[in-house]
C-alpha cells in the first residue's frame, strides 16, 4: 500500500530551505545510492534511488570479500548514475549518509571508506546510520503509517518493533537466525536462482506448491527460531519421496513431494510465526496499524497473511515495493538527513562501521 510518496515531517520544524542528502547502503550483497530531499513546506521527494547487487551462481552464498570487491568496483557509477539522476553535484549536498551497521563487515568498511572520501573531498558532513532506522523511517515515510507496530524481516534481521520515548523498541525477534537468512540457505539446497534473489524465487516456487509438508512451528513468547525448521525442511530432499521432477519415479504421485510442495510449506509456517509474534505486540501496545520493512517485507504472501489478521483486529498493514523494501541508498539517506536536521552528525574520527548495532540503541530525536 502506497498512497502517496510526500508528507510533512514532524515534529521537525519546517526548514527554512531545501536539504538534500546522499545515502550510501552496502550492509550485504546490495550497493545502493540514492538522494532526498526535504522542502521547506515538509515534504520529501526522492530524486534517485540507484541499486546493483552482486548475484552468485545457484546454490552458492555471497562471501564478505567478495561482496566488498563488488562494491569497491560498482561504487564510481552508482553513486555518479545517483547524482545524474537527481539533477544535482556533490556540491549541492547538505550531508553524506552511510549505513554504520549492522551488516556483513567488509562490504560496511567499503562503503564507509567511500563514504569518507567523498566527505574529505567536498567538505560534507558525514551521518552513521542504523540500518534498521533507515528501513522503518523510509516505510513510514512511503506509506504514511504514524504509530505502526514494526515487523523487520530480512536477510540478517528478524525483530518486532514499536516506537516509545524516542526509541524504537525490540518486542520480539529471532533467537538464532533471521527469516532470510533461513530462506536463503534454503534456495541454495535446492539449487535456486540467485537473480533477482532467492527469497524471490522461493516465493514464485511456492506458488506451484500443492502439499504442506509437517514441520515445526516455534514461538517462544515473542521470539521466534528458525533453524529448527530449516535443518527440517532440508531434510525432506533426501527423502526416498522427493522429486525434483515429479513425472520421474515409480512412487505413486499422491505421495511425491516436490521442490514447490517444501518452498510452500516452509513459506506458510515461518510466515504464520511472524504474523503471530506481531499480533501479541499490536495486543500489548493497543495498535491497529502494522508496517513491513526489511527485503522479506516484498513477499505478497506474507503481506497478504499479515493482512488477513490486521483486518480480523480491524487494523491495516503498509508495506512498500521493492523498490524500498529490498536495501536501498535512499532509506539511509531518509534517515540520515532526519539526524542531520536535529543537529547531529558523525565526526570523521568516528565514522567507523559495526556489524552489531541494535536497533534500540538509536536516539531517534526527531520524533516526540
Amino acid at each position: 500500500m502506497m498512497p502517496g510518496r510526500n508528507r510533512k515531517i514532524s515534529p521537525l520544524k519546517l526548514p527554512d530551505r531545501p536539504y538534500l542528502a546522499l545515502g550510501l547502503e552496502g550492509s550485504a550483497n546490495k550497493l545502493g545510492a540514492g538522494v532526498i530531499k526535504h522542502a521547506k513546506d515538509g515534504s520529501t521527494s526522492v530524486l534517485s534511488n540507484v541499486r546493483h547487487t552482486y548475484i552468485t551462481p545457484p546454490g552458492e552464498g555471497f562471501q564478505p570479500r567478495d561482496t566488498a570487491q563488488h562494491h569497491r568496483d560498482w561504487a564510481i557509477n552508482v553513486i555518479k548514475d545517483a547524482l545524474h539522476k537527481a539533477g544535482l553535484s556533490m556540491q549541492d549536498l547538505d550531508c553524506i549518509c552511510y549505513t554504520k551497521g549492522p551488516g556483513m563487515g567488509a562490504p560496511l568498511q567499503s562503503v564507509a571508506l567511500v563514504a569518507r572520501t567523498l566527505s574529505l573531498l567536498y567538505n560534507k558532513p558525514l551521518v552513521g546510520v542504523n540500518h534498521c532506522i533507515g528501513h522503518i523511517e523510509m516505510g513510514r515515510d512511503i506509506t504514511g503509517a504514524q504509530n505502526p507496530v514494526v515487523l523487520y524481516v530480512s536477510g540478517g534481521n528478524t525483530q518486532v518493533i514499536a516506537y516509545s520515548r524516542q526509541c524504537y523498541r525490540i518486542f520480539g525477534e529471532t533467537l538464532d537466525i533471521a527469516v532470510g537468512n533461513c530462506l536463503d540457505r534454503f534456495a541454495r539446497v535446492i539449487n535456486l536462482s540467485n537473480d533477482p534473489s532467492p527469497g524471490y524465487n522461493i516465493e514464485q516456487e511456492a506458488k506451484k506448491g500443492k502439499r504442506l509438508v509437517p514441520l515445526p512451528y516455534t514461538t517462544k513468547g515473542m521470539d521466534v527460531s528458525m533453524s529448527g525448521i530449516l535443518t527440517s525442511v532440508e531434510a525432506y530432499v533426501s527423502d526416498k519421496r522427493y522429486r525434483t521432477d515429479p513425472t520421474l519415479g515409480d512412487s505413486d504421485t499422491d505421495d511425491i513431494i516436490t521442490p514447490a510442495d517444501l518452498c510452500f510449506s516452509l513459506q506458510e509456517n515461518v510466515f504464520a510465526m511472524l504474523v503471530e509474534i506481531t499480533e501479541r505486540a499490536m495486543a500489548h501496545i493497543g495498535s491497529k496499524e502494522v508496517l513491513i520493512v526489511g527485503g522479506v517485507g516484498c513477499n505478497e504472501r506474507l503481506q497478504d497473511m499479515m493482512g488477513i489478521m490486521a483486518q480480523e483486529r480491524g487494523g491495516r498493514v503498509f508495506a512498500t515495493d521493492e523498490r524500498f523494501c529490498i536495501d536501498n541508498g535512499i532509506m539511509i539517506a531518509q534517515a540520515g538527513l532526519l539526524s542531520y536536521r536535529m543537529g547531529y552528525h558523525t565526526p570523521l574520527s568516528k565514522s567507523t562501521c559495526t556489524q552489531r548495532f541494535r536497533t534500540d540503541e538509536v536516539h531517534v530525536a526527531w520524533r516526540i
